[in-house]
């Protein structure tokens, strides 16, 4: 999985895919009162990730009402972003995922190469486990897979449903991957969102 984090058409596709999400939001007006939309958008300083393509993620997407009396803010779902972490959301899933079966050495190289500190990394994998596998999005989403996912491998399991890892002894392209990746990007944008605020915070 260390090689997808280095895919620079990945971070092309996940923008893409925000922009197209973000423009159709602008184009639907206000959820309150129906009124033209302005765009607003957040400032994010994102860490992680292939740096030439993230440094060009400087804003999350965000609409604002232009009636007087409304100003109802509309932030679309992200792919880029999971919620207010400050780590890009394909390496707080990737690396959390790799963590799985690795060992101590294993884990210390990772941690290294990606300038993450140990309590970071038990800080997301407590998260997967603990906060996102007993929200409510997770107990509503968790019946859609074929075969039942375990809290405890939380988010390798999801990685691996969406196709997003290798295959043991099978050469899997970098572009089914990479599809693989943005599909679960996709299922877990929801938790971007304000309406998702229990699994928002890390």
């Amino acid at each position: 999985m260390e090689k997808i984090l280095q895919d620079k058409k990945l971070y092309e596709w996940l923008q893409r895919v925000d922009v197209d999400v973000g423009e159709k939001a602008g184009e639907e007006g206000c959820e309150a009162c129906g009124a033209k939309v302005h765009r607003g958008d957040y400032p994010r300083k994102p860490r992680g990730g292939l740096k030439e393509a993230v440094e060009r993620w400087g804003k999350r997407l965000s609409w604002c009402c232009s009636r007087e009396g409304c100003r109802k803010r509309k932030t679309p779902p992200s792919v880029r972003f999971l919620g207010r972490k400050v780590y890009v959301g394909v390496l707080v899933v990737l690396v959390a995922a790799m963590r799985h079966g690795l060992s101590e050495k294993r884990v210390v190289r990772l941690r290294e190469a990606l300038g993450l500190d140990r309590r970071t990394l038990s800080r997301w994998q407590q998260w997967w486990t603990e906060t996102f596998a007993q929200s409510a999005f997770w107990r509503g989403a968790r019946g859609q897979f074929r075969h039942p996912i375990a809290s405890g491998r939380l988010p390798l399991a999801l990685v691996e449903a969406f196709g997003a890892s290798a295959v043991p002894g099978k050469a899997q392209a970098s572009a089914e991957r990479r599809e693989g990746v943005v599909k679960l990007m996709r299922f877990l944008s929801p938790i971007t969102t304000g309406s998702c605020r229990e699994v928002a915070a890390m």
